[in-house]
């Protein structure tokens, strides 16, 4: 018997929903932190505590922490102005916790440019880099545009195939840990309409296989960002990177990276999920959006399933996890959550989801209907 391109689209369909009514969940805490000088640490310490602790999951255990430092400095300057990027504060407090858990050796992980294994590089960012070297365990810093440290990429198959990529090429850090752990922003974003734990790991595939100008063999000095080959797929990785599944697909920004995002929440899974929601920006991801503005929500996050983690932000900032794309604030992309939800990575199911410490309804601060390019 010949299946048609109709049976085996509906029985694919019918396989995400079946997993995505199987995807589990998971407890998220959230706390009320009005600044980031109020006792943030003693709060996150109290939240691990409320999603059942964090020793078992890191002690004796290599983290890898991936932070959120988003935007090129070249195009657009570090302005603690704007609280796009993460708090020192915030890096600080984790980083201290993940060692008097346990961590034996913490990597401290991001992709930015300049791609080189320089301190003042982290440290423009404000980072407090003596304190987090006594934190309490090893810790390492590793510039993950390329291939860094590492002698050699790693390829990582996606779990269920791949959305657009069937495997990714990483540099080592991203597999070369025994936990995960993702620390972003509660936040907009321009094309994927919001941008939380998922989303902070569109930025583990390197600028030097994924970047403008990879060119053919890869460029270990990247200078330009993933739009052409990521957003928009009007370039390829290099020679001998996993290529596209369907390079007919479509062009679309708003259908690629929310999906390249669920690819990459299956190829390195989440384990520990921190979003910073003390002072944040609205209406998109960065300076370089238009309308964006300054906003204090004054709040914590955090869970161990980042698609959790992410539907509770999303219900705390005024939308439905649930939202298809064209209803707020999916205003140009498909819903990352639900894509990844399909898979079996975590539910959007706010009924599913235990809450503790603040209640979603008291924690409730409006981010408005998303990043619509003018002043909300």
């Amino acid at each position: 018997m010949t299946l048609s391109r109709r049976d085996l689209l509906s029985g694919l369909a019918a396989a995400g929903l079946s997993m995505a009514k199987s995807a589990p969940a998971s407890t998220v805490a959230i706390a009320r932190c009005r600044s980031y000088e109020d006792d943030l640490a003693g709060k996150l310490s109290r939240m691990f505590d409320q999603i059942g602790g964090i020793g078992s999951l890191v002690k004796g255990k290599t983290v890898a922490l991936k932070l959120n430092l988003t935007g090129n400095p070249k195009r657009f300057p570090v302005d603690p102005a704007y609280p796009y990027r993460n708090d020192p504060v915030t890096v600080a407090a984790t980083t201290h916790l993940l060692a008097r858990a346990g961590a034996r050796r913490i990597r401290i992980i991001e992709t930015f440019f300049p791609a080189r294994q320089d301190m003042e590089l982290w440290a423009r960012y404000g980072l407090d880099i003596k304190a987090i070297n006594n934190s309490g365990c090893r810790v390492e810093w590793e510039n993950a545009q390329n291939l860094g440290l590492g002698r050699q990429y790693v390829r990582v198959k996606v779990p269920w195939g791949g959305y657009i990529y069937p495997a990714y090429d990483l540099n080592h850090s991203f597999v070369d840990c025994d936990v995960y752990a993702s620390l972003s922003k509660l936040k907009n974003h321009w094309i994927a309409g919001v941008t939380m734990s998922l989303k902070n790991s569109f930025g583990i595939t390197p600028c030097s296989l994924y970047g403008g100008d990879c060119g053919p063999s890869g460029n270990e000095d990247p200078q330009q960002e993933r739009g052409p080959v990521c957003h928009n797929g009007a370039r390829t990785p290099p020679s001998g990177v996993p290529q596209e599944i369907d390079p007919s697909s479509p062009r679309d920004y708003g259908h690629r990276v929310p999906r390249i995002t669920a690819d990459l929440a299956g190829v390195r899974p989440i384990d520990l999920a921190i979003v910073d929601g003390v002072e944040s920006i609205r209406g998109g991801e960065g300076v370089w959006n238009p309308g964006v503005q300054i906003i204090k929500p004054g709040l914590l996050l955090a869970g161990k399933n980042p698609v959790c983690v992410d539907a509770v932000c999303m219900a705390v900032m005024g939308y439905d996890p649930k939202a298809d794309r064209g209803v707020k604030p999916f205003v140009r992309g498909d819903n990352t959550l639900k894509l990844a939800e399909a898979q079996g990575i975590g539910t959007t199911d706010l009924n599913r989801i235990e809450v503790a410490g603040l209640a979603v309804k008291a924690a409730l601060h409006d981010y408005g209907p998303g990043p619509i390019g003018k002043t909300i």
